[in-house]
């Protein structure tokens, strides 16, 4: 933390002092820091002189050097013994005997004081006579007696300030180097940058204030800056900017001799309070002392008296009063305040006057504040009153002053002596008021819109004939602010009853409502509000908010522009959360007392004003801390005793929250069954096992513990009741099998149930089995159950057995040589075997995904690609290029012609070839052409028409190769001119030939029929579309018939004989197509107890 200062005080072992606060050392520095401590005696005062002749002369120089304070390094002074810049002074000057040892001079004599005899020797005398104890010492003069030097001047240190007021106080301890920063306890100097408070008046340095206020500001998401002062914990709002004097003048004073610390010399000049007179002292620090100066001259509140104090004295604020009668005219301007002079205003009269009202039926005495205006009013015989409270010499006989409004009505009688008024207390006039039903006043119907003539045949003659009404409606605006809906009438409107719509307050529901009679009351819907308050942290939650939509319609703007920066953020007034936060600060003790918002809560803003250490003591944090703050780091080492007794591995000093680092020591320790003991086993370990099981007998008597090495009272049982176990019976059944119920211990096994091992059943040719559970009981041992039935399975591989024992074949020793790859495919695989290997393990699990149709491989090379080709065409797939290079692949498709996957790999097939083909030969043994043996594969169009394209060829034959969909057709032109058709696909060459030879005739007559060539040929090419074997050179030889099929068969290769033939397993499978049975659902018992009974019975 930047604003703590941690001051360690380790032990002091070598007796070393403290360095004092405010100077370099207490030692001999040079002049500059060279004052010494209180109560500390002087240097020179304890030397002692040398016994040598050369100890004067060294003892004067070491003195001189000590008073002038300059040594060998120069004007500066020299840096003093290692005991003085610590602060202490023993051995400051050490006198050197024989060159060899020092002595402090204190060893035979006591220590000098001031009022001492400076002739009394006080040092080492080789004079002196051998002391003998319980003698007195003999009195020895000695000429040889060397004097103790001079004491040195020494500067004394200046204390803390006493003055009586702050200012003073703070000047000089700045001064003497006493005045010590509250932030990091180190001296405020004069040529600090220092901060005042200006409530507190606590002197800061400006780097210390600084991070303060950053540190407590941080976390503040606030505009404003919000602190508080490190010395008084009083909120600040003003940032610690710049270092300026005391007043406030000048920016970054410079020190100058003889004006005090951080001043800049010119008048204070800082308003004090309600004082008009500036501060007239010199820019100093703290506050600023009473003025002592005249005030000006102040009156009383009445303002009848005058007075003149001194400016401290006077109240600027309160003012002052006479004490006498205020005087002054209250506010009804008729009487006078009789109060005492007071502040303020007067206030109402109160002052009781009989009043009469202004219809003059009612008078009586009120206060003079509760009258009205006064009106003149005519008395027609109305006022009770009589007397002198009525004469007046303003007005003329039977006229009076009305003075407030009653309660009555007004009941005087119009000009026409039959109608009385029926308005509310008013003034009177002399002559009455005309009658209102007058006929020269009501010439309308009550509604006012038709003329009474319209009405009437003959007009109204006096004020107390009727007035009709018309047959319109009324339409007089009501106080609702619609129109009178009944007919004219007479008389005041009915109150209006008309219907309708009002908005809730969120406007979301119209509710239908009679008229509210112009107060309308707008209705909540029950609609509860989900939008979020400007806290981030709760929801509305009101019924019918009136700001719900603008609050949508604000979030949605938001959504749409997120990217573009913050917008207009303005939250609806019922959008405003008004709870207080609530939630814990940092600090872990108080809780944030600001209204509800958004982000992480300001630090705390209490202050703790006691030390903070660690553990051990020897760290301390000096206050004031920040609320929260954890005991500091400590670079000591732990002192806590370990309870087992080991010695404490080194590390720092830590919480009580953190445990010391575990005991690394080995020892040895029983395990916890206490079975055996445990050798290098981790002192901290409190449970080491030996991982036996227990093996200690259970309650039932018949079990023991399974369970491995473990604490006493805890095997298997310990939370069972009873004397059973919770293990498996054990027992052997009747029926050989194990009981598997659980313990029942002491009783025997009722064996009442079936028994649930498993056994199997099987077919009569041993070949199908079928698990199924024992079910035997106590009454049953041996249920009897039907043998399952051979299936086609069992059928074909007994009639396989027949037929090879009829051949006298034995199974064992019968060897399959059928090779299901073509040689192009092998030779494929010879080139690169670790990748057609690779690919061909692809392939096969291809084939065994049943839902998996098609497969795509990545982009290879067109080798590689081939081998896929040819591979594909083996396992029945169908396989095509896609892309252009250098991306072109593979692509496979399962269909309908794809059974299953060859059961022989093409390793295996590779090594069967190996052994069937011998190395190659021009010609049979026999001296036979192995070429004719080679079965036709191919078309050979010889003759083509000039200009002939493969695509016109394939789609003129497109037709006759519908007729053989399971053989895919590849057209390729000779060097000869020639044409290849190549066939591929068939399972078999042999089955290839025969399709190839029925398509000829087909193919003989369109090709001439169309003009493509002349002659159509079987044929047999390799992969390079050589023809090794033609039916065209069959024809020209003249052979044929049976003699060419018995050449080629007695052509063909023979495996060679084996001295020591290996029998090898025939892994040749015939697929067929499994016919499904209908089994039949046996039904499944309920209970199965009662169905073994049943069986029992049975």
């Amino acid at each position: 933390m930047a604003d703590s200062q941690v001051s360690e005080s380790p032990s002091n072992p070598r007796g070393r002092g403290r360095r004092p606060r405010g100077g370099r050392s207490s030692g001999n520095r040079g002049g500059r820091g060279g004052h010494q401590q209180r109560g500390q005696r002087d240097p020179d005062r304890s030397q002692a002189p040398a016994l040598e002749s050369t100890a004067p002369t060294a003892s004067a120089d070491t003195s001189s050097e000590s008073r002038n304070g300059r040594g060998r390094r120069g004007p500066r002074g020299s840096r003093g013994p290692r005991g003085s810049r610590r602060g202490g002074n023993e051995g400051s000057h050490r006198a050197m005997l024989g060159g060899l040892r020092t002595f402090g001079g204190h060893l035979t004599t006591s220590t000098e004081t001031e009022d001492s005899d400076p002739t009394t020797p006080a040092g080492l005398n080789v004079g002196a006579r051998e002391f003998v104890p319980g003698q007195p010492l003999a009195e020895q003069r000695t000429t040889n007696t060397i004097r103790p030097q001079a004491k040195a001047n020494a500067t004394r240190r200046a204390s803390k300030s006493t003055a009586d007021d702050l200012s003073t106080r703070i000047h000089e301890d700045i001064s003497n180097g006493h005045y010590e920063c509250v932030i990091c306890t180190n001296e405020v100097l004069r040529n600090s940058k220092v901060w005042s408070c200006s409530i507190c008046w606590t002197v800061t340095h400006m780097s210390c204030v600084n991070k303060w206020f950053s540190n407590r500001t941080r976390n503040s998401d606030q505009q404003q800056s919000n602190w508080r002062c490190p010395g008084c914990n009083s909120a600040m709002n003003d940032e610690p900017s710049t270092y300026h004097c005391w007043c406030g003048k000048e920016i970054s004073p410079k020190p100058i001799p003889g004006l005090s610390p951080h001043s800049c010399g010119q008048t204070c000049s800082k308003p004090r309070g309600t004082c008009p007179h500036p501060c007239p002292l010199e820019c100093h620090a703290g506050p600023c002392p009473p003025c002592l100066q005249m005030g000006p001259s102040q009156s009383c509140f009445c303002g009848k008296h005058t007075s003149t104090k001194r400016c401290g004295e006077t109240d600027y604020i309160n003012g002052w009063s006479c004490h006498e009668i205020c005087g002054d005219l209250l506010p009804c301007g008729e009487h006078e305040c009789h109060q005492e002079c007071h502040s303020g205003l007067c206030g109402s009269c109160e002052i009781p006057v009989f009043s009469v009202c202004y219809c003059g039926r009612e008078s009586k005495e009120i206060p003079c504040e509760e009258r009205g205006d006064k009106n003149e009013s005519y008395n027609y015989g109305q006022v009770s009153v009589e007397g002198d409270l009525l004469d007046s010499n303003e007005f003329p006989e039977n006229w009076y002053w009305g003075s407030f409004s009653c309660d009555a009505n007004c009941d005087r009688l119009f000009d026409c002596g039959k109608h009385s008024c029926e308005k509310g207390c008013h003034t009177q006039d002399e002559n009455a008021a005309h009658c209102p039903f007058s006929p020269d006043l009501i010439t309308h119907c009550p509604c006012g819109k038709t003329p009474l003539t319209e009405i009437l045949d003959q007009l109204r003659q006096s004020c107390e004939d009727s007035i009709p009404n018309c047959s319109k409606k009324c339409n007089k605006l009501l106080s609702c602010g619609h129109l009178c809906q009944d007919t004219c009438h007479s008389g005041s409107c009915a109150p209006c009853m008309q219907m309708m719509e009002i908005s809730c307050q969120c406007g979301r529901t119209k509710t239908s409502t009679v008229c509210h009679q112009g107060n309308v009351e707008i209705p909540q819907c029950m609609r509860i509000c989900r939008a979020q308050l400007n806290c981030g942290r709760h929801e509305h939650g009101e019924h019918c908010c009136p700001g719900e939509k603008k609050a949508a319609e604000r979030m949605a703007a938001k959504r749409k522009n997120r990217h573009a920066g913050s917008g207009n953020d303005e939250v609806e007034a019922e959008h405003i959360c008004t709870r207080p936060c609530g939630r814990d600060l940092k600090c872990g003790k108080h809780q944030c007392q600001q209204i509800c918002h958004k982000g992480p809560c300001p630090s705390c803003p209490e202050a703790i004003f006691e030390e903070i250490s660690c553990n051990c003591g020897r760290t301390v944090l000096q206050p004031p801390q920040p609320c929260g703050t954890r005991p500091p780091e400590c670079r000591f080492d732990c002192t806590r005793p370990r309870p087992c007794g080991h010695p404490q591995v080194s590390h720092n000093c830590h919480t009580d929250s953190e445990p010391c680092p575990k005991c690394p020591f080995l020892v040895e320790k029983r395990c916890v069954c206490g079975k055996k003991p445990l050798k290098n086993q981790p002192c901290w370990f409190e449970e080491p096992r030996c991982g036996l099981p227990c093996g200690l007998k259970l309650r039932c008597g018949t079990h023991t513990c399974r369970k491995t090495c473990h604490r006493p009272g805890e095997c298997e049982d310990a939370d069972s009741t009873g004397s059973r176990c919770k293990q498996p019976c054990g027992k052997t059944r009747n029926c050989g099998h194990l009981d598997a119920e659980q313990c029942h211990a002491p009783y025997p096994c009722k064996e009442d149930k079936p028994c649930q091992a498993k056994s199997f059943i099987t077919c009569e040719c041993q070949r199908r089995k079928q698990e199924v559970k024992c079910m035997a009981t106590k009454n049953n041992t041996s249920p009897q159950r039907e043998p399952l039935k051979c299936d086609e399975e069992c059928l074909r591989l007994q009639r396989n057995a027949r037929l090879a024992d009829a051949l006298n074949i034995d199974p064992q020793s019968h060897t399959d040589d059928h090779v299901p790859y073509s040689d192009t495919t092998l030779r494929l695989f010879k080139e690169n075997a670790q990748f057609a290997q690779a690919y061909e393990r692809e392939y096969r699990v291809f084939a065994s995904e049943t839902s998996q149709k098609f497969m795509r491989f990545k982009p290879m090379k067109s080798q590689q690609r081939a081998f896929l080709h040819s591979l594909a065409d083996d396992f029945g797939f169908d396989s095509e290029s896609a892309d252009p290079e250098p991306h072109r692949h593979v692509c496979l498709f399962k269909t309908p012609r794809f059974v299953a996957a060859p059961m022989k790999t093409l390793g295996q097939c590779v090594k069967i070839r190996a052994q069937q083909i011998p190395p190659a030969q021009s010609s049979a043994p026999d001296g036979t052409d192995t070429a004719a043996t080679l079965p036709y594969n191919a078309l050979l169009f010889t003759v083509p028409r000039f200009g002939l394209t493969i695509e016109e060829l394939e789609s003129a034959l497109q037709r006759e190769y519908a007729a053989y969909p399971s053989v895919k057709f590849h057209t390729s032109f000779l060097p000869s001119d020639e044409v290849v058709i190549k066939g591929s696909g068939a399972w078999t060459p042999q089955i290839l030939e025969s399709s190839l030879t029925a398509l000829k005739p087909t193919l003989s007559r369109t090709v001439k029929r169309a003009g493509i060539c002349e002659g159509v040929f079987l044929c047999h090419t390799d992969d390079s579309l050589n023809v090794l074997r033609s039916e065209r050179d069959a024809q020209t030889q003249g052979e044929g018939g049976w003699s060419a099929v018995v050449g080629r068969s007695a052509a063909r290769p023979k495996p060679p004989p084996t001295a020591n033939p290996v029998s090898l397993r025939s892994n040749f499978v015939a697929f067929k197509k499994e016919y499904k049975k209908k089994v039949e659902q046996q039904p499944v018992e309920e209970d199965w107890e009662e169905a073994a009974d049943k069986l029992d019975e049975e």
